[in-house]
This record gives structure tokens, C-alpha cells and sequence, in this order.
């Protein structure tokens, strides 16, 4: 039998145990905010070392998690030797969002239905992107049992398995790589199951405070409202958005930058002149946009929008900045061999593109390592409902990206 059909037989015969593997972390919460993540990576430990794994824990320093907004964060790694050659590394995250409301399914349920095109499971963190743990982690075994048998394998083969990609990625692989715990020659970071996807998104996060004084609402010309302020900076940036839409990538899955304000606060009472308001905002970068020149233009719209506040005090602060991620050396070897074997087990063509998000992907990018996402999922984040109500996976496409992964796997390691 020769390694393909192997690496396929491994994966037909193993899929009702992948499945429940899969099931069995999203039953486990790991919701990031708060970000208590340690319980989750103890679990994943017990699942990996009942498969035979032996697990590397990497706890990261209370003090560290703290600064990066969580609770606890406990990276793993498991590592395969099968010969000389190349270290393949391939990441999932295993910190997923909260749940929000509108669901039909419980979301630590792990629900398999009937749906229109086979099985699903319903579940946060079912395709985004605790199904590249069981994609990852049975890829893996399939080379194990393949190498077993006979087939001439080179290479080490790591899972990269972290918890704070929700959060900007700073203490999962980037903690990782830091501390010299890894220095892979190629890496897959979790995706989808039809597109191979090569670049994306950067992503700036600012805090603004407006500072002002309060004041009685019956005379609120004793106090200084940071609230209208507040106002006509908001204006201002919301004003400066259609320009960006008139900012075209040349990337393939990204169109333009964006700007959104997500979260903001402020005020004392009804009857009180508010005295601070505080709001954050979420700008895309796109490749081709240096992010230095992007927060510089942003800070300067800010303070202008302010100015004729006179007694108004402003403080800007960058909260995360996610560098886009681009193409590096090696890439194009690394797509080709994910998309040949894709487009042989799907049926159909596989395009290599980008996406208009950002993932822990640009911390292996930015060591010159290269990196494509590819794993388990639909051909959207919409199809999925991720970071919505009723996240959900189709079980065929976790065992098809299981197969593809392997096949890549192994051909980027054979002898």
C-alpha cells in the first residue's frame, strides 16, 4: 500500500475518534474574555496523552498573562521525530470567544445534527479553531501509523497548540518562538478546508480617553463636556471611512482597510456633565499600508478633532498592533504542495488568497518562517457562524483537511 493510501485508510478508519476528540474540547470552556485558558490546555494534555502523545506544558508567567489581559495561559507542544529533515510546526488556538446569545444549540454541547450537506457539530470553538487541534493532531497520528508500516518519513513534526490568539497572539506562538522552544522550517496555522490562504489583515487597536469636568447638568456651563468632545472625534473618524474604502489591496481576499468603533464608556449620571469618556477603535491595515504611517495618520485625526476643545485633556494609547501578515521566502513551495493535494481529495480548485483579518500566523511570518493557514472549515466565516450564534462545523470537511494536512505533511518530509 503505497503512503497516500495509508495516510487515507488511517484517517477513514480513526475519524469516529477524531470526532470525539474534537467533541470533547469544545465541551471544555475557554472563553477568552476572561481568559482562564489553563484548564483547557490540562485537558487537551489528558486527550493527547490518552492517544500517546507526550505533551510539553509551557505555563506562561502569571505576570505576563496578566499584562496580555488574561487569567492563565498554558501553551503545549508535542513533537514527532521521524528522521532528518525539515521541522514542520502547526498551530491552533484553543482560546475561543465568549459565546454571546442567540443560540439554538447548546455551545459547550458539541451537537452533531443531520444538516443539508452530512454531519455538523454545533459548538464555539468547532471550527475556529479547536478542529485543527483533531486536524492537526490525527494528521499526525496518520503519519505515526504510517511510518509504522513501512513508509521512509524524514522530519519533525510539531504541534503548536496556544491559547491567546483572541487576545493578539503576543504570549501563544510568538512566547513560544521568543523563548527558543521552537524554530520550525515551515508551519500550517489553522484555516479552512478551500482556500490556502498566504496573507492578511493587520490590525491596530487604540484606546482613546477624553477628559473633561463634571459639572451640574443645571449649569453645565461649570464643567467641561468630554462627552461632546467625544463627539466630534467620533465624527471625524467615522468621516475619514469612505476614503479608506477607496484604498484598494492587490492581495486576492482583501479589499480595503476599515475603521470600527467597538467599545465605548463614559459618564456619571443623567443629571451630571460627563467628565471622561472612553471608546476603542479597530483599524485594519492592509498589506500594502506601513502600520507606523497608519497609527501616526490616526493619532494626528484624533488630536485635530480635538483641538477646539480647549480645556479637554486626551489620551491616546495603542492596545495591540498586529503586523499584516505577507507572503516570505518559501511560501509559494509550501501553498502549491497544500493546494495539489486539496484540490485532489475536494474535487476542486483551491485558490491560494488572503483574508481581511489578522491571526497568530504573522508571529511565524515575522521570523522569516514560512506559513500558510489551512485546516477544517467551510469556505467562509459567515458559512461557519464564527464568533456568532451556532458556531458550526462540517464533519466532512474536518476529515478531508485531516487527509490534506497528512499528504502535505508527509510530503514535505518524506526521504
Amino acid at each position: 500500500m503505497i503512503l497516500a493510501d495509508r495516510i487515507k485508510e488511517f484517517v477513514e478508519r480513526e475519524f469516529a475518534r477524531e470526532t470525539e476528540f474534537l467533541a470533547e474540547l469544545v465541551k471544555a470552556p475557554s472563553d477568552n474574555p476572561p481568559g482562564d485558558c489553563a484548564p483547557h490546555a490540562a485537558r487537551a494534555r489528558q486527550l493527547l496523552e490518552a492517544l500517546g502523545f507526550a505533551v510539553e506544558l509551557h505555563p506562561v508567567p502569571p505576570s505576563v498573562v496578566e499584562a496580555a489581559g488574561m487569567k492563565s495561559a498554558t501553551n503545549l507542544i508535542v513533537r514527532h521525530r521521524f528522521g532528518d529533515g525539515p521541522i514542520v510546526a502547526l498551530n491552533a488556538h484553543g482560546d475561543v470567544v465568549p459565546p454571546g446569545r442567540g443560540w439554538s444549540h447548546d455551545p459547550y454541547g458539541a451537537v452533531i445534527e443531520q444538516g443539508p450537506n452530512g454531519l455538523v457539530m454545533y459548538g464555539r470553538g468547532a471550527a475556529v479553531s479547536k478542529s485543527d487541534f483533531a486536524t492537526y493532531t490525527f494528521a499526525l497520528l496518520a503519519l505515526k501509523d504510517a511510518a509504522a508500516r513501512g513508509a521512509k518519513l524524514g522530519g519533525t513534526v510539531e504541534l503548536h497548540f496556544t491559547y491567546d490568539e483572541e487576545a493578539g497572539g503576543e504570549i501563544g506562538p510568538k512566547w513560544l518562538l521568543d523563548q527558543g522552544l521552537s524554530k520550525p522550517d515551515f508551519a500550517i496555522a489553522a484555516g479552512f478546508s478551500y482556500a490556502v490562504v498566504t496573507a492578511h489583515d493587520g490590525c491596530l487597536h487604540l484606546e482613546v480617553v477624553v477628559i473633561g469636568k463634571q459639572a451640574h447638568a443645571a449649569i453645565p456651563e461649570s464643567g467641561v463636556d468630554a462627552l461632546e468632545a467625544a463627539n466630534a472625534i467620533l465624527t471625524a473618524l467615522y468621516a475619514s471611512r469612505p476614503a479608506l474604502a477607496q484604498l484598494r489591496s492587490q492581495t486576492p481576499g482583501i479589499v480595503s482597510p476599515t475603521l470600527n468603533v467597538g467599545l465605548i464608556n463614559g459618564g456619571i449620571n443623567t443629571n451630571v456633565v460627563p467628565d471622561r469618556v472612553t471608546f476603542r477603535l479597530d483599524r485594519r491595515i492592509i498589506p500594502e499600508e506601513a502600520p507606523d504611517q497608519v497609527e501616526a495618520q490616526l493619532r494626528e485625526l484624533i488630536a485635530g478633532a480635538s483641538r477646539q476643545f480647549q480645556k479637554i485633556k486626551l489620551d491616546v494609547r495603542q492596545i495591540l498592533l498586529a503586523m499584516p501578515l505577507v507572503p516570505q521566502r518559501g511560501t509559494e513551495r509550501l501553498a502549491a504542495v497544500i493546494q495539489r493535494h486539496a484540490r485532489d481529495l475536494l474535487g476542486a480548485e483551491v485558490p491560494v488568497t488572503g483574508v481581511p483579518l489578522y491571526t497568530d500566523a504573522r508571529h511565524y511570518a515575522a521570523r522569516g518562517i514560512p506559513i500558510v493557514l489551512y485546516g477544517a472549515g467551510p469556505r467562509t466565516l459567515l458559512e461557519a457562524n464564527a464568533h456568532n450564534a451556532n458556531e458550526q462545523l462540517r464533519l466532512t470537511d474536518m476529515r478531508a483537511a485531516t487527509k490534506i494536512v497528512a499528504l502535505s505533511v508527509a510530503e514535505l518530509c518524506t526521504r
